[in-house]
């Protein structure tokens, strides 16, 4: 009985342990994010080296988009035109990313945002993690 009392306990605490994000933190988002692994729901990894592409994510107040842009041999990026909108909201103590294109909706559920670190979540339990890139170029 007492391992039930200490397990529920370990539960109770970590699921109030959801990270609070304020409208000032969105800021954060700006700029450009290249993916640095995924964690699928079963706990596997996939580890990404060098990216052909990263994300450029834009937000003024609880709305952006984000694009695909190339990194360029002389350090900057080439953005394509298509663009993904959505809206930051709060969900049940959870900030969560509702994007809007034509041709899908989904959610994602921001689990970490700092000046270098991005973590997002989305509705099949899989977890991108993002980096700040490195400037790269040949000169």
């Amino acid at each position: 009985m007492k391992k039930i009392f200490i397990l529920f306990t370990v539960a109770v605490l970590a699921a109030g342990c959801n990270k609070h994000f304020e409208g000032t933190d969105y800021g954060k988002l700006n700029g450009y994010w290249e993916i640095e692994k995924v964690i699928m729901p079963d706990g596997s990894k996939k580890e990404y080296g060098i990216n052909p592409t990263i994300d450029y994510l834009e937000v003024k107040g609880t709305a952006g988009f984000r694009k695909k842009a190339m990194p360029q041999l002389d350090g900057t990026y080439r953005a394509n035109d298509f663009s993904e909108n959505f809206t930051i909201g709060k969900e049940q103590d959870k900030t969560v990313l509702h994007y809007n294109t034509q041709y899908a909706k989904w959610d994602e559920e921001l689990l970490e945002l700092t000046d270098k670190e991005l973590v997002v979540r989305n509705q099949h339990n899989i977890e991108y993690h993002y980096k700040k890139p490195e400037p790269f170029t040949l000169k």
